[in-house]
């Protein structure tokens, strides 16, 4: 059975230049985004409440790809809730809800989690990320019981940081679920 993906964008959603954004729009059979009603004042309750709630109705394997306070949603929804369908988490500059100033407005997502994710997932970050320092992410990553994979200086690995269809991320990805994007990609040239 084909593994389907579910992105868990974070402050103001993905706009189309993300790369989130763009792999929904290359292979909208397999991706879909999880919709929430404010983006702009995160509340944890309601971020969560919508991630149990879209991740209720899935009905195949499926592969959480969450960015920035998306991440830190995926985690708090991990200690919350369970589906059998959830098979793996792809966690990309997840935000320090507890010690980024930037962050001082978002309501209830700290504390961070840190028991182990019911599910293999892998924890992308970067050394220049104004939202998260390399050793916090190191240490959610272990937290969480993720791989950690350090990608050197890109920002906030977002559309700000130029990655466009950001290949990399996609063969990140690929440890995650069954799935070939990047030799798809290859085979349509």
């Amino acid at each position: 059975m084909t593994t389907h993906f579910l992105t868990v964008p974070g402050l103001a959603s993905s706009g189309p230049q993300h790369w989130q954004t763009i792999w929904e729009n290359q292979y909208p059979h397999l991706f879909s985004r999880v919709q929430q009603e404010n983006w702009d004042w995160p509340v944890k309750d309601d971020w969560v409440g919508q991630l149990q709630k879209q991740i209720s109705e899935l009905s195949v394997p499926t592969v959480l790809v969450g960015h920035s306070l998306g991440c830190i949603t995926i985690a708090h929804w991990a200690q919350e809730h369970f589906s059998e369908y959830i098979k793996g988490a792809l966690l990309v500059a997840p935000a320090d809800a507890e010690q980024s100033k930037r962050l001082n407005f978002v309501v209830g997502f700290k504390p961070i989690p840190v028991r182990a994710l019911p599910f293999k997932s892998i924890v992308v970050a970067s050394t220049n990320d104004i939202y998260a320092s390399i050793l916090r992410s190191k240490v959610f990553a272990a937290n969480w019981g993720s791989d950690f994979v350090n990608i050197g200086k890109k920002g906030h690995i977002n559309a700000v940081s130029g990655l466009e269809d950001w290949q990399e991320g996609k063969i990140i990805l690929e440890e995650l679920g069954s799935l070939e994007l990047v030799q798809n990609e290859a085979t349509k040239s």
